[in-house]
């Protein structure tokens, strides 16, 4: 896998460039956050149904046969891979400083953590940034555009939805000759992300729909903002 191949590059500077050119006249029509209430609803319904009846008994599952060590272990290996979107987005929203300790935790945990099985960085004081293209668009003042609920995918807006393009060229998948190994690694880093999510669930009160929607734009205006945001959550 050549991730950072000039061929890599160039595609991924290529889909940056679609996702700028789609979305810059899409989001500047965002008067309401949730224009899409009635459509967002009816594809949140259906994410719901789905992931109760699916994802949810399978992370349960795997939550009960996989020690806690592994589980760890896993997780810390699929950060370790989104290390590599945190350090391009560093880049490109002109971050010195965190594309410096992005850079350090990917070579810390990929050699001393055993391709990052181990979180060395965060143990050294090494604290992960966690952006996406979505982020960076904002950072250089791309509206969001509409709230919008995505099939299988989730909460959105508009701009980070087309974000996800770009995105999906600073993970090892697009690179992956050997379907069998890339269907295995999307589907534990599905089953790991879902189990992750068990303990914020507690946290949602009322209704779900409002409360994830209310949720997901503030977290998402706190990563623009850098955390100079107003909290009234």
């Amino acid at each position: 896998m050549h991730v950072f191949g000039s061929g890599s590059l160039y595609r991924l500077a290529r889909a940056c460039l679609f996702a700028s050119a789609v979305l810059l006249p899409m989001a500047a029509h965002a008067a309401d956050s949730d224009p899409w209430e009635g459509a967002n609803r009816a594809i949140f319904r259906f994410n719901d149904t789905l992931d109760t009846y699916t994802l949810k008994p399978i992370a349960k599952g795997y939550q009960w046969i996989t020690p806690q060590f592994a589980q760890d272990g896993i997780h810390n290996f699929f950060q370790n891979i989104g290390d590599v979107g945190n350090l391009v987005n560093d880049a490109l929203q002109a971050k010195p400083r965190a594309a410096g300790i992005d850079t350090a935790r990917l070579i810390f945990n990929t050699t001393f953590g055993v391709l990052g099985f181990i979180d060395v960085g965060t143990r050294m004081g090494l604290q992960r940034n966690n952006v996406d293209f979505g982020v960076t668009l904002g950072h250089w003042g791309v509206p969001s555009g509409p709230y919008v609920v995505l099939p299988f995918f989730g909460p959105s807006t508009v701009r980070d939805a087309i974000g996800k393009v770009p995105d999906a060229y600073t993970q090892p998948y697009p690179y992956m000759d050997n379907i069998p190994a890339r269907n295995w690694m999307l589907g534990v880093n599905l089953i790991d992300t879902r189990a992750s999510l068990f303990a914020a669930e507690k946290m949602v009160t009322g209704d779900r729909y409002s409360f994830i929607r209310n949720a997901f734009l503030q977290n998402r205006e706190y990563k623009v903002k850098d955390g100079h945001v107003v909290d009234d959550f």
